[in-house]
């Protein structure tokens, strides 16, 4: 009972909000530090402090209260306490004594565990090292490799190392410092070798460009290589062609065998090209490289499109043409084996660029050329440019072009320089026949053209019917005719027969004949002079067989074919026309000569008394000219020309004596001057007859002959001397005998003719004598003259 009041006065005296507090915490085995940490920091720390104090007195009042109340039960736990406690220290003792005993007997164990454990992790870091080291030295293996490549200059094994570095080990790289070494190294390097290959494909850039040019020559070398087999090979088809028309040959047909074989292919290197695109491709990067190809080759091309102005293009031609195709032959080579680094469309848009310039280029010095020789030298050799660029697939189209466009020109050049030389040839000759006494001379003047039928060498020395114009002439023919094909040969055209035929009749027709017709009417040249030009003319006309079957043959045209063909040289017949018209000067220079001695006509005495015995002066002088003449002639003229001129000189010595006597310079005439010119004619028409035969004319079947020449005058004289004059006006007497009589001109030569001379005496002793019979016939014949007039 005492107890109770005691505690109610202990909870009564304390604070009781902090009390019950502290009491709570207690009792919820929760931390009092706040509690205690507010106190001290409230300043209050003695209130904390008796509420303990009333707590724990609180708590042994409890305490005690329970130890009232569980005494018997106390005592009893105790006792078993106690009894425990003798068997804890009991068991202490013996854990003590095993625990000692254990420790003892595990010292050296837990020494051994620790230096196993020390060992395990020296093992753990040394293998660390050993993997960080392995991968360390690889990456520096590696990258030792890549130098060596790069000092070596293999740059594509150096790449695979860099790829290698840089997808297999970088990443797992365990030093970062080794680590950012590399990855920062990389890209540098990529770069490093970006520039050397760029400049090994720079100075390329620059050498192939200095190589292009023999490159491009090398080419055209093997192109006019393979024109002149092809040549050759024509040549003896040719000449095996010339051996068949004269028999079969054994030796005839032979194979070549030597350089058969192709020529070796032109060797460029392409190593820093290739190494160039495969590095920058590997370096994802192929598409700049590209476009950067193609940019330098081009303006490598307008540079080697530049033509130069210090040296004629005559001189220049060569290596401008050797360096485009050189530059092509090498853009074929990369475009076909540098993996796609160009396109056929880049390559054909550079090659219709450069052809277009090189066209113009040439219509450009083609309108300015001024000599044959060097427009052909030019196209000869833009035909191999075009040969050796069309076996790479390049089209020449545009060339061939623009050489067809040229051909009239190049050809009007020609015939200028031929006209020179053939004007300074015929103005040069002395037209006189060429005395050969050399067999190769006669080769070289003769046989070379054909110009005689007789293929034997005749004897030594030979003089030829043509002066030396005729085999200077040909030779310049039969140039123009191969300078011609030349320049039709490897072009657009397939058959430049036609063209070159075309071309020749053109010579032969503006120039040769021009030019021998001005001869003929410049009047410069004597007789013989002429007649020499006139068989000249012949000998040129034969020989335009000749000139077309020369053609032929170079135009790949078998002769037998060109034989065959109907179609030939307009210019033949116009030589012949031209033959006419020497014909017709050397009558007009023969009749001019012939009036000369006609003149003495004149001294005739046309009243003579007397009957002459011999005959006139001029007859004697003709005679010796005409013999002069025909001597002439037989030996440079054909028979045709022959008879042309020597039958217009007996015509006109005819035609001259019959104006003799029509003129008023003849008031009258005589019996005896009629028999005068009786002997006169006889005389011609004995020399007529005589030349007619020796010369062979009675041999082609002639219809006139020589003394049919001087049938008008033969036929008035004999109707002079005739008994019956009158029977002229008798149809069929008078086409018999006097058909070529012209009815005026015998009126007014029968007035004029007198039976005998007036004489003073004779005409008195015979004033009372009968006419004669044949004078009565005369009048009579005079009287219907003047009727029928």
């Amino acid at each position: 009972m005492a107890a109770q009041p005691k505690k109610r006065t202990i909870v009564e005296s304390g604070d009781g909000g902090l009390g019950l507090g502290l009491a709570t915490f207690i009792a919820n085995g929760e931390d009092l530090g706040p509690i205690i940490r507010h106190s001290f920091d409230s300043g209050k720390p003695e209130a904390l402090m008796q509420n303990l104090r009333s707590i724990v007195k609180k708590k042994e009042v409890e305490i005690e209260e329970l130890c009232r109340l569980h005494y018997e039960d106390f005592i009893l736990a105790v006792d078993e306490l106690r009894g425990v406690l003798v068997d804890a220290d009991e068991l202490k003792g013996m854990l003590s004594g095993e625990n000692s005993h254990l420790q003892e007997a595990s010292t050296d164990q837990l020494l051994k565990l620790d230096e196993l454990l020390e060992l395990y992790s020296v093992k753990k870091n040394v293998g660390e090292a050993i993997t960080t080291l392995k991968i360390c030295v690889k990456v520096f293996s590696l990258c030792m490799t890549c130098n060596y490549y790069i000092a070596e200059a293999k740059f594509h094994p150096a790449l695979k190392t860099l790829d290698l570095i840089q997808k297999g080990y970088l990443r797992n790289i365990p030093l970062k410092l080794l680590k950012k070494a590399v990855a920062r190294q990389i890209p540098l390097i990529k770069l490093h070798i970006e520039k050397k290959v760029c400049s090994e494909f720079n100075d390329w850039l620059v050498h192939i460009r200095r190589m292009a040019k023999q490159i491009g020559q090398a080419s055209i070398s093997q192109a006019s290589l393979a024109r002149q087999k092809d040549e050759e090979m024509r040549a003896r088809q040719r000449e095996a062609e010339g051996h068949s028309h004269a028999g079969p040959d054994e030796h005839l047909y032979t194979l070549d065998l030597e350089n058969t074989e192709e020529e070796s292919a032109l060797h460029f290197d392409l190593t820093p090209v290739y190494r160039a695109h495969h590095m920058h491709t590997c370096l994802g990067i192929g598409e700049k490289f590209r476009d950067y190809y193609y940019k330098n080759r081009l303006m490598q091309l307008n540079l080697d499109m530049q033509i130069s102005t210090s040296q004629p293009f005559l001189e220049s031609h060569q290596p401008f043409l050797a360096q485009v195709a050189g530059f092509f032959i090498v853009e074929e080579c990369v475009l076909r084996t540098a993996d796609g680094l160009l396109s056929e469309s880049q390559v054909e848009t550079t090659w219709e660029t450069a052809i277009g310039k090189i066209t113009s280029v040439l219509e450009e010095q083609f309108s300015r050329m001024r000599t044959a020789s060097h427009f052909l030298l030019i196209k000869d050799y833009v035909t191999l440019l075009g040969a050796a660029v069309n076996k790479y697939g390049y089209r020449i189209t545009q060339l061939i072009e623009v050489l067809e466009k040229s051909r009239d020109k190049y050809h009007q050049l020609l015939l200028l320089e031929c006209r020179k030389q053939i004007d300074d040839i015929l103005t040069n000759d002395s037209y006189e026949q060429m005395v050969i006494k050399k067999e190769y001379e006669y080769n070289m003047n003769v046989t070379a053209f054909h110009l005689e039928h007789d293929d034997a060498i005749p004897d030594f020395p030979y003089v030829t019917p043509f002066s030396s114009s005729v085999p200077d002439v040909c030779r310049i023919v039969r140039s123009f005719i191969e300078d011609s094909v030349s320049y039709l040969s490897y072009g657009g055209l397939m058959n430049i027969y036609d063209v070159v035929k075309a071309f020749l009749d053109r010579l032969l027709i503006e120039v040769l004949n021009d030019s021998l017709l001005n001869m003929i009417y410049a009047r410069s040249l004597g007789m013989s002079q002429m007649m020499q030009l006139a068989g000249n003319i012949s000998v040129l006309e034969q020989a335009c067989g000749m000139f077309l079957l020369h053609s032929a043959q170079l135009c790949g045209i078998p002769k037998r074919v060109a034989e065959r063909s109907h179609s030939g040289l307009t210019a033949r017949a116009v030589l012949k026309a031209s033959q006419n018209a020497v014909y017709n000067a050397l009558i007009n220079l023969t009749n001019f000569k012939v009036d000369e001695f006609m003149v003495l006509l004149e001294e005739v005495n046309w009243i003579a008394e007397e009957a002459p015995d011999n005959s006139n002066d001029y007859v004697n002088e003709v005679m010796i000219y005409l013999e002069t003449l025909v001597s002439t002639a037989q030996e440079i003229l054909p028979l045709e020309a022959l008879y042309k001129v020597v039958s217009g000189a007996m015509s006109h010595i005819s035609d001259s004596i019959m104006t003799t006597l029509l003129n008023d310079g003849v008031k009258r005439f005589t019996v005896n001057a009629v028999l005068g010119i009786d002997i006169d004619l006889k005389m011609l028409e004995a020399f007529a007859d005589e030349k007619f035969d020796s010369t062979g004319l009675s041999d082609l079947g002639k219809e006139t002959t020589f003394r049919d020449c001087l049938v008008e005058i033969r036929q008035l004289v004999n109707l002079l001397l005739s008994s019956q004059p009158e029977n002229f006006m008798n149809p069929v007497i008078r086409q018999r005998n006097y058909g070529s009589l012209d009815y005026k001109k015998l009126s007014i030569i029968c007035d004029k003719y007198k039976d005998s001379a007036d004489s003073l005496f004779g005409s008195l002793s015979n004033r009372n004598t009968h006419q004669s019979a044949r004078k009565k016939s005369m009048d009579v014949l005079k009287r219907r003259l003047k009727d029928f007039s």
